[in-house]
């Protein structure tokens, strides 16, 4: 994931400052462990700024509304306590090539700032401290002791400390030419290194960008160079501190990640001044940038959002998988055990008949008889029955009576056990289907339909989480939705909360809904209006596209059910997703047809 680097923390302060100052905070809230977010009014209008600590997309950048879920972590609530109802009036870098924000809150613009909100972006070091005036630790993100941090604790209560300086040269648009060459090559290594090295408020992927534009490779060796490729580079280092000193920015994504300069190319040099007018013509370069397409909020909003919901995606969908996969284990061994014992029990009836033939054959019995044999009642075939030479006749019968009540009574406790523990293994398989069809993060649709997962298991007792906030009743997620041949809409559920209600909310009479016959899979819905019917291509699309939403998506030809949402029942105390259907019609899906 790119980091923000000290350029792109210009841009994005230089845009806040122009569209955010004056403000007065309205609201505080914490969407998790990393990320505070501040509702802002101007005379312009209401938004969000993001302060996100986050070890490796730590940023300030406006964002999305929160959720509406209780916020229940601290540290809001103190900054909550301190600022609400005060005026943020700047936002100052505390130092050049310094990536420290001072965020000054006033009770009115004009006069002195009351508290400070530090918002440190360095990476994994990142935090953000609230300071009153006189310069002490109030709150902050997370506190660093003594024996984390030798060189630099924070603890409330502590003077605030600035960061340890950088140690590296400082960029600058008067260094000469030979002077920049000379520094960068003295050592011989590659490009990309040897610039990060030797100047501060670089980062990989702004040198990579620079590089790039100027036609070289980043891994290229310094000592490859030649005057006319150092010249050319040259001028990309003079355009990036150009479009620094005069706050011209122009954000937009890349193959990598995100960008917020404009660099020129070869085939379009015209950002680019002649090279004898580089340093003295800043005015006519940063005219020559075009219009922004897009903010820098936007690119940086769109893209770490992306990212960590994308990180976020993976991590819980492992989770949900391992945790799905170990009840599932422990549920199908508790059914096969069931199973032998119900295997056990089809003998009961065996040794009531062989208990009633030795009652009817007393006579043939003889002391000392370890077994017997007698003619069957129907068949007069040969039935051998073990005995107990300690016991007489009638004693065996009376032992062989007890074992078939004992296997009797077994059975009947059984059997209703294993029907529940079968009905629990569909549903986990049920979950287990919704699951495996994300297979991998696309949007946030992605994301919500997993967060809904997981509360649904939570709810179901299969997950117990200490720090379980539910989810935003109002973030409702849309159906997966097509289209048929004839223009029929047809609806396929997400997951067990969407399929239920697809099922008994959604439908109505005139629809068709479809599932996979004795599979796990998503319920379907398609939607018919009064009068219409709907074809056999239809039909056919929306059983295949049943048939891929299931367990069964691999497979050439899937059985699928469809019938009249009437006849669709929910059993009492079943779990969600599962249902009971009559009157249905089969016809085979083939989810290999189904459009990606």
């Amino acid at each position: 994931m790119q980091p923000v680097d000290f350029t792109t923390l210009t841009a994005t302060c230089s845009e806040l400052r122009a569209q955010w100052l004056p403000a007065r905070l309205e609201q505080v809230y914490q969407r998790d462990r990393f990320t505070v977010s501040l509702a802002l009014r101007t005379m312009k209008g209401r938004g969000w700024i993001d302060l996100s600590w986050h070890p490796v997309a730590a940023r300030i950048c406006v964002g999305d509304p929160p959720p509406r879920i209780p916020d229940t972590f601290t540290f809001s609530e103190q900054l909550r306590h301190q600022l609400s109802g005060l005026a943020l009036v700047s936002i100052a870098p505390v130092s050049s090539w310094e990536r420290v924000i001072d965020l000054q809150f006033a009770k009115r613009p004009g006069e002195p700032a009351l508290w400070h909100l530090w918002a440190e972006i360095m990476g994994k070091y990142s935090n953000v401290i609230l300071t009153a005036q006189d310069n002490l630790v109030v709150t902050c993100a997370h506190q660093v002791s003594a024996k984390q941090s030798t060189v630099r604790p924070i603890q409330t209560g502590q003077p605030y400390e600035m960061p340890p300086s950088l140690t590296d040269a400082v960029p600058s648009l008067s260094e000469s030419q030979n002077r920049w060459q000379s520094r960068i090559s003295l050592v011989p290594g590659p490009l990309n290194r040897n610039m990060l090295k030797n100047y501060r408020g670089l980062s990989k992927a702004l040198i990579g960008s620079m590089i790039r534009s100027a036609s070289l490779d980043p891994e290229q060796s310094t000592d490859s160079l030649n005057p006319d490729q150092w010249q050319q580079l040259f001028q990309r280092w003079l355009y990036w501190l150009q479009c620094l000193e005069n706050s011209k920015f122009h954000p937009s994504f890349t193959p990598e990640g995100y960008t917020v300069i404009d660099w020129p190319t070869p085939e379009n040099p015209s950002p680019l001044l002649p090279s004898s007018s580089l340093q003295t013509s800043v005015k006519s370069v940063t005219e020559s940038v075009a219009e922004l397409p897009s903010s820098v909020q936007e690119i940086l909003n769109s893209y770490y959002t992306g990212e960590i919901n994308q990180q976020v995606f993976a991590q819980l969908r492992h989770q949900l998988t391992q945790k799905l996969n170990n009840v599932l284990a422990k549920l199908r061994l508790k059914a096969n055990t069931f199973k032998e014992r119900l295997q056990q029990s089809a003998d009961a009836d065996t040794h009531k008949s062989q208990a009633d033939l030795l009652m009817a054959n007393l006579q043939h019995w003889e002391p000392g008889m370890k077994s017997i044999s007698l003619p069957d009642f129907e068949t007069e075939k040969p039935v051998i029955i073990p005995l107990n030479v300690e016991k007489n006749a009638v004693q065996n019968a009376q032992a062989i009576y007890k074992k078939h009540q004992k296997l009797k009574r077994a059975r009947i406790a059984v059997e209703p056990l294993l029907a529940a523990v079968q009905e629990e293994i569909d549903y986990l398989e049920q979950v287990e289907v919704a699951i495996a069809v994300l297979e991998t993060y696309r949007n946030t649709q992605d994301l919500q339909t997993l967060a809904e997962i997981r509360e649904e298991l939570i709810q179901q007792k299969y997950l117990v989480v200490s720090d379980y906030r539910g989810s935003d009743k109002n973030a409702a997620i849309e159906f997966h939705r097509y289209q048929t041949p004839s223009g029929f809409e047809l609806l396929i559920g997400r997951n067990n909360r969407q399929n239920d209600q697809l099922t008994f909310r959604t439908a109505n009479d005139y629809d068709l809904w479809f599932h996979t016959l004795e599979i796990p899979g998503s319920h379907a819905l398609l939607r018919l209006k009064p009068g219409t019917v709907a074809e056999e291509t239809d039909l056919q699309f929306a059983a295949d596209m049943t048939a891929y939403y299931s367990r069964a998506r691999h497979s050439e030809q899937v059985p699928v059910v469809y019938t009249e949402p009437k006849y669709v029942y929910k059993p009492k105390g079943a779990k969600p997703g599962m249902v009971v259907y009559k009157q249905e019609r089969i016809v085979w899906g083939r989810p290999q047809q189904a459009p990606a």
